[in-house]
């Protein structure tokens, strides 16, 4: 799974100030040609939205289409939201963050992908975390 960080990196590789987009890109790749699968947690679609809306709103369709679009698995269950709330107290950070990362240490096997430094170096050692910096491109 892959939090808002790394989607807004598909949708606008345009953006000269992002940084990974290679990395990004290859994850994307690889989730078309079903080496990995996203399981998200339900306000995915949301989250990444409404930063589109913020910061690129001529570009909201064409976003909401190719995101409506992709093969993923919304994952609302309760062990997941008492992770996520578990996280997000002891970590001191937003729930929404920490629901990606719920849904990850909830499903053996997962791996959640982000691109967000400082909640990575809170998180690290809770496991199943990769920061999209050193995803392999």
């Amino acid at each position: 799974m892959v939090d808002a960080s790394v989607a807004i990196k598909w949708l606008r590789p345009d953006q000269s100030d992002e940084l990974d987009v290679g990395q990004a890109l290859a994850l994307l790749e690889h989730i078309d040609q079903q080496q990995v699968f996203m399981l998200q947690p339900p306000h995915f679609l949301a989250e990444v939205m409404a930063v589109i809306a913020r910061r690129a709103p001529e570009y909201a369709d064409r976003v909401f289409n190719a995101l409506s679009n992709l093969d993923m698995t919304l994952v609302e269950r309760s062990d997941v939201y008492r992770c996520a709330i578990r996280l997000s107290i002891e970590l001191q950070h937003h729930l929404f963050d920490t629901l990606y990362h719920g849904v990850a240490l909830q499903t053996p096997g997962a791996q959640f992908v982000t691109a967000d430094e400082a909640y990575y170096r809170k998180a690290r050692d809770k496991g199943q975390i990769q920061l999209l910096h050193n995803y392999p491109s």
